[in-house]
């Protein structure tokens, strides 16, 4: 396998968790998105991933995109440990926070919503911060909301690392990159930090 990677990206860094807690070996080739006018965007990479975005996991002649379908795949692929509740009701659960993050905060706040934001709506260093803390307050309020309501557990839902928590990390990574208070949110600190001493995240780190 070939993990197309940019090493700050939180949906690479999603992928990368999985595949250390599945312990598969990947050979990292990396695409840097700021360096050549944005390396995901020449032709070479485009026959990849036409989106021009990362990652992208190629297995064998497949090429496959989006962090979620990726881990997806893995997860069909390569069962244990498994990344998901047994229970139909938490699996459901678990997998609405990883959406909540990979669907409603993260595209909000990814690099070319910002590019756009800071080149077309004039926006400047403040103004890009406010929009970003904005989002991530929307979906922080809602994800601990419901972690506070659900039986406490090292992790999301489990007492081993969940899809959730595979989204949730780096989200909460970019949260302190950007300087957003996560006082209101004791059970994302709790769970973040059991995650970031697991050895499957520390590995993965953007570091």
């Amino acid at each position: 396998m070939k993990l197309y990677d940019y090493f700050r990206s939180t949906t690479c860094y999603r992928v990368r968790i999985a595949l250390n807690l599945k312990n598969l070996p990947a050979e990292i080739i990396p695409i840097h998105l700021l360096n050549n006018g944005g390396e995901q965007h020449h032709p070479n990479y485009l026959a990849h991933n036409p989106q021009g975005l990362v990652p992208t996991l190629t297995v064998g002649e497949h090429d496959l995109t989006q962090s979620l379908a990726i881990i997806e795949y893995l997860e069909e692929t390569y069962p244990t440990p498994a990344l998901l509740p047994k229970d139909p009701i938490l699996k459901a659960k678990n997998r609405a926070l990883a959406l909540t993050i990979a669907c409603d905060i993260h595209p909000l706040n990814n690099l070319r919503v910002l590019n756009y934001l800071k080149s077309q709506g004039s926006f400047d260093e403040e103004a890009i911060q406010q929009w970003y803390h904005h989002w991530l307050k929307a979906g922080f309020d809602a994800i601990e909301s419901h972690l506070s309501e659900a039986p406490q557990t090292p992790y999301c839902h489990s007492e081993t690392p969940t899809l959730a928590d595979i989204c949730l990390t780096p989200q909460v990574y970019n949260a302190n990159r950007f300087q957003f208070d996560l006082t209101p949110y004791p059970n994302i600190v709790r769970i973040n930090q059991t995650a970031i001493q697991n050895p499957a995240f520390i590995n993965a780190m953007p570091e």
